[in-house]
């Protein structure tokens, strides 16, 4: 039941403060003058407002169930965010709160939240997030914690951002230009699918019923569709098959050599991968430095986020060199991982102590690369496409009329 709070005058004109218990303000005006006051003030106590409101805030804080990590777009849009308030000058508390009240239901709001939770009980950012290494990896915390240790947090934060920002527009720009030909190649395939399962079985009733010698092109067609009818099944099954045995491979660390070492050996496409992680291991390894990280941290750190067991192996000589005495040019050479190019400007960087700008441009020279070769390699598959569409449409074709023909030839 609400508590009142009120002001009241006595028959002797004395002012007296007191609080009364009731369903409604009306009720509990009707109560103080049966008690013979005559009320001037009365509302309901702050208590109960500031318990319902405390309330109602963690309802709206209270966690939700999901499934996999924060995705990239929306974690380097909280990056960019995070860096624009600390930029403002807000504390880091405040900051973390206002964004976490922005954010939707999801994997970073509950991220958000044990973060808060952890530096309010008195751990440091890079401390609280690496406690949520679903939302923030190690690439994340160790440029957080580089910059709480010099003192620089807006500014790792600004760096940290422009180096999601690349990396997620060279996402999107590979995506989109794959959009085009993953459409083509999905609706032919289903163009072809329904000829082989509806149409072509019509045509051997047809056949069959006059009883023709098929020449070996129909032969093969009707035996292509009796196996896509009866084991239509497998055409999805397949290739994930295929893909989880890949997956299955790369537990292994022969495995994974093996399989990555083959696919940067694929024709065209090989050659993208490659540059891929090339630009991506030389931009983190830049930005790790440029925050204050330790070289050979930065190297493990670069190592974790290149996705190929070619490059792991390679930093893992180089780590162990630099160890023992040699600068990064002397094993990057001997790892054959890049070109001579790289090499050198890695080589003139260490020289002139700007190791982060020379690998800023690498990154920035091999991204502008990627996206070249990815637009000439959908160029090229164009053409291709229709041409392989045309030999099959033009076999389906060929394959169907030259029964019809001989079937005319023998009528007349």
């Amino acid at each position: 039941m609400p508590t009142f709070q009120y002001e009241a005058m006595d028959s002797t004109g004395l002012e007296v403060k007191d609080t009364i218990e009731a369903p409604s303000e009306a009720e509990a005006q009707t109560m103080i003058r049966e008690k013979g006051f005559y009320v001037t003030k009365i509302r309901e106590q702050e208590r109960k407002r500031k318990a319902q409101a405390a309330k109602k805030r963690a309802a709206d804080r209270k966690k939700t169930f999901t499934i996999g990590g924060v995705g990239g777009k929306q974690l380097t849009m909280f990056t960019r965010q995070l860096s624009t308030l600390q930029d403002a000058g807000l504390p880091i508390l405040r900051s973390l709160r206002i964004l976490e009240g922005q954010n939707k239901q999801g994997a970073l709001r509950n991220a958000l939240m044990d973060v808060i939770e952890d530096i309010e009980s008195g751990s440091t950012l890079s401390e609280a997030m690496a406690k949520q290494p679903k939302a923030f990896d190690n690439l994340y915390v160790n440029m957080v914690k580089a910059g709480e240790a010099g003192g620089a947090l807006e500014v790792i934060l600004q760096r940290l951002a422009e180096f999601k920002e690349k990396s997620q527009s060279l996402k999107r720009k590979i995506i989109g230009a794959m959009i085009y030909p993953a459409a083509v190649i999905t609706v032919a395939g289903g163009i072809v699918a329904f000829i082989m399962v509806y149409i072509i079985p019509k045509f051997k009733d047809i056949f069959e019923g006059f009883d023709l010698d098929l020449p070996v092109m129909t032969q093969t067609l009707i035996t292509a569709s009796d196996w896509v009818s009866a084991y239509w099944y497998l055409l999805p099954i397949v290739p994930i098959a295929f893909w989880l045995l890949i997956k299955i491979v790369k537990k292994n660390k022969t495995g994974a050599f093996v399989s990555d070492w083959m696919s940067l050996r694929i024709p065209l496409l090989g050659k993208i991968l490659h540059m891929g992680v090339v630009a991506r291991v030389t931009r983190t390894l830049g930005t790790l430095i440029a925050s204050g990280v330790p070289i050979l941290e930065g190297l493990i750190i670069s190592r974790d986020t290149s996705g190929n067991a070619v490059f792991v192996r390679a930093f893992d000589n180089i780590y162990t060199a630099i160890r023992e005495g040699e600068t990064i040019a002397v094993p990057l050479k001997e790892a054959k991982i890049v070109d001579d190019l790289v090499v050198n400007m890695v080589d003139v960087g260490e020289e002139t102590g700007a190791l982060d700008d020379m690998l800023y441009k690498v990154a920035d020279v091999y991204d502008e690369e990627v996206e070249v070769r990815v637009e000439a390699l959908v160029s090229l598959l164009e053409p291709i496409m229709v041409v392989v569409l045309g030999l099959i449409v033009g076999f389906i074709v060929i394959a169907l009329f030259l029964p019809l023909v001989q079937l005319l030839n023998d009528l007349s």
